[in-house]
């Protein structure tokens, strides 16, 4: 049995991949252990050298594709899964391996794909920044987040934030990694306990304000709204309090909208932009 050591990134599997690759080293013979795992009680297996010129397996880009985000997964089991996937496509003879979707590892990592995929949205719709300050030398906003992933998404969420927050210097901590813009370079470090985030700012009553006034009783679904926003995320979002008192009152709020008399319709105003686009609209009036 060989104990393949390696750190829990994609690079430092990929490279002892290779080497396992080019000595022949099946999958069933590799014990893969991340980073301050115990020590393996197996007795390495010793396996010839690969060739010093020996090319590098080609596979195709879909498998690339599938390594990156199986990566973030969280079960230990991946690097394995992802080795396994790797010698059937190459030493196999299996090269469509990936576009067999009865096949049980590909069912498997399919399942892998789609929950890191949904951890990645999730984090983009549930992340909320804190004001913390403002940079003297920049004058730039300075703003930190917390959030907690089930899997290791942080590096494959970030671009999102540095597209979408580039003109403000920002910080996301999670207890596994951290990512940092500074409106030129994105970074990452290492994870922090929750208390190293900051609790509240002045903006978040604001927030909470705004949040309740567009909340709409009559479109209220709950059990659809803890689907898209599961109960685990409530604790590091801001307007999560206002959530039972909303749904509490949604009821009385949809019966006095109802009991509400209309309101007098406006006649549209007399502008000749606004004329020409309903002519567009309607070639007939």
């Amino acid at each position: 049995m060989h104990t393949a050591h390696i750190k829990p990134t994609l690079e430092s599997w990929r490279e002892e991949a290779r080497t396992l690759l080019a000595r022949g080293v099946p999958p069933d013979a590799v014990l893969w252990c991340q980073a301050g795992d115990e020590p393996s009680l197996f007795q390495a297996e010793s396996f010839p050298s690969p060739a010093v010129d020996s090319p590098a397996p080609r596979v195709p880009a879909a498998f690339m594709d599938l390594a990156r985000t199986l990566a973030a997964h969280a079960d230990e089991r991946r690097w394995g899964l992802l080795y396994r996937l790797l010698w059937r496509i190459t030493h196999g003879g299996e090269r469509a391996l990936l576009s067999v979707p009865t096949d049980a590892d590909v069912r498997l990592v399919e399942q892998w794909r789609k929950s890191v995929s949904r951890e990645i949205h999730k984090m983009h719709a549930f992340v909320r920044f804190r004001l913390t300050g403002r940079d003297e030398a920049t004058g730039r906003e300075q703003f930190v987040a917390w959030f907690e992933p089930e899997h290791r998404i942080v590096r494959l969420a970030a671009p999102f934030f540095e597209r979408r927050f580039a003109g403000m210097d920002w910080s996301i901590l999670t207890p596994e990694e951290c990512a940092h813009w500074d409106g030129e370079r994105l970074h990452f470090t290492p994870g922090v306990p929750r208390s190293a985030a900051p609790s509240e700012d002045a903006l978040e009553k604001l927030w909470r304000t705004y949040f309740k006034s567009i909340f709409n009783p009559a479109r209220l679904k709950v059990k659809m709204m803890q689907q898209e926003m599961p109960k685990k995320y409530w604790k590091n979002l801001p307007e999560a309090p206002l959530i039972p008192e909303l749904i509490a009152e949604s009821g009385d709020r949809v019966r006095n909208m109802l009991a509400t008399e209309e309101l007098e319709v406006k006649p549209a105003p007399q502008n000749a932009y606004l004329e020409s686009l309903r002519r567009k609209d309607n070639p007939e009036l």
